[in-house]
């Protein structure tokens, strides 16, 4: 990991403890490739949101065929997304896995909040830290 500021190895044992892009609020994610689907688990409190493992990789290149910065535009999974959004994207029939990156009904939203200081703590992305309307691109 490239974030010094980062707590945790990204393991259920010792998940990564990270915040969210304004720095608002703390949470904890981790790797799991024991459940049916291989998913990055991701704790806030205690509800638990889990998304296809494969959505690291997927933004990651998402953004660097993008090659600038993206908005996040974190909505709950009954609102729609702002278009042209990485939250868009989670959701879009067009991207990798053709819909929700978001593995549980009713919490399959918030991707755009959760995900991106994932890629930021593995070096793979630069993620801007304002009270709102933050962006991303790849590093």
């Amino acid at each position: 990991m490239s974030n010094n500021l980062v707590k945790g190895n990204g393991t259920r044992e010792n998940p990564w403890v990270l915040l969210t892009p304004p720095g608002s609020s703390e949470f904890i994610a981790f790797r799991d490739d024991s459940l049916a689907v291989p998913a990055l688990v991701v704790r806030v409190g205690k509800t638990e949101l889990q998304y296809h493992l494969r959505c690291i990789e997927d933004l990651y290149e998402m953004l660097k065929s993008k090659g600038d910065w993206v908005l996040l535009g974190s909505a709950d999974e009954q609102k729609p997304p702002q278009d042209g959004t990485i939250e868009a994207w989670g959701r879009s029939p067009e991207n990798p896995v053709k819909g929700w990156y978001g593995l549980k009904k009713g919490l399959r939203g918030r991707f755009g909040m959760y995900v991106p200081p994932v890629l930021e703590a593995l070096g793979l992305a630069e993620l801007e830290h304002n009270p709102k309307n933050n962006r991303m691109r790849a590093v």
